[in-house]
């Protein structure tokens, strides 16, 4: 197993995610840095607290910057962050008589939190994006199979029939709920840091809170009522949000694992040939996409816990919250991004076996329509005798192998229509239902009917 498995270079293409990686990459974390330097140096400019052409010298700087990544390195392993090291290798490079502007009023930690939420805002763009397809794809299956019966499962025992696309609605809601808490989200987490020392901006006097509006203007960001460098709710419930958004993935995916097994075998994950091989079972096709996609779910529920436990920040500034954060957050990205990745191909590939459904359902030997007969005999033999003729229907079916209606009919003396009792025409409301989360995605996602 790889250090790092998301990073394996075997590993990688199954939990990793490439874009997703690039946008927790050092270089992409020093250019958020320096994107909030540069903004920072014209916000003051801009309200005259620092001369125009200070802020010009910083822009210049910043863009012919050329990071010495050993350098910051040894920086960051002396002063445990890297804002340090590079604001004085970044003094250097503005040079007298400006030097002393850069960086003016800031602390390390508004710097490498505003730079967070910049990387945050382009990597929940990218989920959305893959979330979207996903529901997508989901949308045109669950249309396809309004009126497709299978078993509904309660307790791994068949219970009920069922449309297929009831089931994968039921997929589909929860995603479409991740999808509004996301604009609901992004409203409290996409806000600017900047507080100074200890959140009250002293260094800037009266100015503090010009400066920290012109700064979020400048980068597209909210306003926050008050700084936020130990109130880190906001972060934890986005980590909440990628654990409720895997999550989700995982229970669609941990139900294509259940109905891909040999026995019952009415879905696959993709007609491709060879994927999800044996190294010893020429016949095997594994489903390795759901299985990912569960895997990460559970990760990320176990992640959950320590941000959680990183809302416990002491005073002013904490002393370790801030590297439990650094410690799993971009994990829990990785293995969201991973599972929304496997998901999406697997709602695109996913094959249907609609004949093994209905086999599956005629298997049962009229099992499935013991609630309708019972139902139906109530108003003629009252709810409790109904209810004891089934069983000791259900038990003589079984015992003989007979078809329950078959068995019913000959112990009930009651005129019922015994022809209508099929599988197929007892799903309920579950067309209706589904039709509803459909309408609903089409709303979200712009779809047109």
């Amino acid at each position: 197993m790889a250090y790092l498995p998301q990073e394996s270079r075997l590993f990688g293409r199954v939990f990793g995610d490439a874009e997703m990686a690039a946008l927790f990459s050092d270089e992409r974390g020093l250019g958020a840095m320096l994107e909030v330097e540069r903004a920072l140096a014209q916000a003051q400019a801009e309200l005259g607290l620092i001369p125009p052409e200070a802020a010009q010298a910083i822009e210049q700087a910043i863009a012919g910057f050329t990071p010495d990544w050993e350098a910051l390195a040894r920086a960051t392993e002396r002063d445990g962050v890297p804002v340090a090291g590079l604001v004085s290798a970044l003094r250097r490079a503005v040079g007298a008589p400006y030097e002393r502007y850069l960086h003016y009023g800031a602390t390390t930690q508004d710097i490498l939190d505003t730079a967070l939420v910049l990387r945050l805002r382009e990597a929940l763009a990218l989920l959305e994006g893959r979330l979207r397809g996903v529901l997508r794809h989901l949308l045109k299956l669950a249309q396809r199979h309004l009126q497709t019966p299978m078993a509904g499962r309660t307790h791994a025992q068949q219970a009920l029939p069922i449309p297929f696309g009831f089931k994968v609605a039921g997929w589909m809601a929860p995603l479409l709920r991740h999808l509004e808490r996301l604009g609901e989200l992004r409203e409290r987490l996409l806000v600017v840091q900047l507080g100074g020392a200890v959140g009250t901006l002293a260094a800037l006097g009266e100015d503090g809170p010009r400066v920290q509006e012109a700064l979020a203007r400048r980068l597209g960001l909210g306003l926050p009522p008050i700084p936020w460098h130990t109130a880190r709710d906001n972060l934890a419930e986005l980590a909440g949000w990628l654990s409720l958004l895997s999550g989700s993935l995982g229970k669609m995916a941990q139900d294509i694992l259940l109905l891909a097994q040999s026995e019952v075998g009415e879905v696959r994950e993709s007609a491709q040939e060879g994927r999800g091989g044996s190294s010893t079972l020429p016949q095997k096709s594994n489903p390795v996409q759901s299985e990912v996609v569960v895997a990460a779910a559970r990760a990320n529920a176990a992640l959950l816990a320590a941000l959680h436990q990183a809302q416990i920040a002491e005073h002013e500034r904490a002393t370790h919250a801030w590297q439990l954060e650094w410690l799993t957050l971009p994990s829990m990205f990785a293995h969201t991004a991973a599972a929304l990745k496997q998901a999406l191909e697997l709602c695109q590939n996913l094959v249907v076996d609609e004949a093994r459904m209905r086999a599956n359902l005629a298997a049962s030997q009229g099992l499935l329509l013991a609630e309708a007969l019972q139902f139906a005999l109530a108003p003629h033999l009252g709810m409790e005798p109904a209810k004891a003729l089934l069983r000791e229907a259900v038990r003589v079916a079984r015992a003989e192998g007979r078809h329950l209606v078959e068995v019913v009919r000959e112990r009930a003396e009651v005129p019922l229509p015994w022809d209508s009792f099929r599988e197929e025409a007892y799903l309920g409301a579950g067309p209706h239902f589904a039709a509803r989360v459909l309408a609903w995605a089409r709303d979200l996602l712009r779809e047109e009917a």
